[in-house]
């Protein structure tokens, strides 16, 4: 049996007593002080400690959350990227459906057809002035905020780049058409184009006249008939510029995800390869 002095001496953290206490011992009782004052394996007197910081950093994390200012800028930034890609997807995906249906009907597609409207010179214009050149039809407003100048800036780019290889007065011409007829006469046209190519005719009738070229052309627009000349208002219609060759037939239709580079390639392409009917 070992004593309570030795004991306690066997406990103590110093060498000193502990060694003192086994000179005391016999050896079998020394023995025995070894074994009993053997730490357990694996354990340390620094795991408490241990145990202590990581539940500190545990709670500091849990404190600070699941996102982070850096993850949440991250996560809305993503959300932005997905709403802007997904917005040109669709454009995209209904541009092509437009074309599959109007490829997959029989023939050439039944896009214009006879109308009758005054030039932004007070002229009459017919179907008959889209003969004998290449002709890049867009339905508008004048009060359109962003997308028809956009546009229209674009058929001027094609007309310049065109214009570079072929005689741009004699065998092309811009027109623009509007779907606004109660805000846009002749001369407010006038005043609109100036911004654009001169090759470009501005046209405006009745709101009949105007609903009857845009069912020819197949063009969406939500001016209301009885629209106030004064009244504050925005006009949705179908975004497309038209290329008619010259004998007035549909060739196809450029949507806003079409550059300019891909009309001009598309009109250098079907001029190669265009004869007028019966040659």
């Amino acid at each position: 049996m070992l004593s309570q002095v030795c004991l306690q001496s066997l406990l103590r953290p110093s060498p000193g007593p502990v060694k003192a206490c086994y000179r005391a011992l016999p050896s079998s009782s020394l023995w025995a002080a070894r074994v009993n004052c053997l730490p357990l394996r694996g354990t340390s007197q620094s795991q408490p400690s241990a145990r202590r910081a990581y539940s500190t950093q545990w709670r500091d994390k849990s404190n600070v959350g699941i996102f982070s200012p850096t993850s949440a800028a991250l996560f809305i930034l993503t959300g932005i990227g997905l709403f802007f890609y997904f917005r040109h997807e669709k454009q995209r995906m209904l541009e092509e459906r437009e074309q599959m249906r109007t490829s997959s009907q029989y023939g050439r597609p039944k896009v214009g057809g006879p109308f009758s409207l005054k030039t932004h010179t007070g002229e009459t214009f017919t179907e008959k002035d889209l003969l004998g050149k290449w002709s890049f039809v867009y339905f508008g407003f004048t009060n359109c905020p962003d997308i028809c100048p956009t546009e229209l800036d674009k058929v001027s780019g094609v007309l310049d780049a065109v214009g570079e290889h072929f005689a741009t007065s004699t065998i092309f011409q811009g027109v623009f058409v509007t779907v606004d007829p109660a805000r846009d006469p002749p001369s407010a046209i006038a005043h609109y184009l100036q911004d654009f190519h001169p090759l470009f005719t501005g046209l405006v009738g009745s709101y009949d006249e105007i609903k009857a070229i845009c069912r020819a052309y197949r063009v969406y627009f939500s001016t209301p008939p009885n629209a106030d000349p004064k009244g504050d208002y925005l006009v949705d219609h179908s975004i497309y510029i038209y290329l008619m060759d010259p004998e007035g037939n549909y060739v196809d239709a450029f949507g806003q995800n079409s550059s300019k580079e891909d009309i001009v390639e598309k009109v250098r392409e079907v001029m190669g390869h265009w004869r007028p009917t019966g040659k």
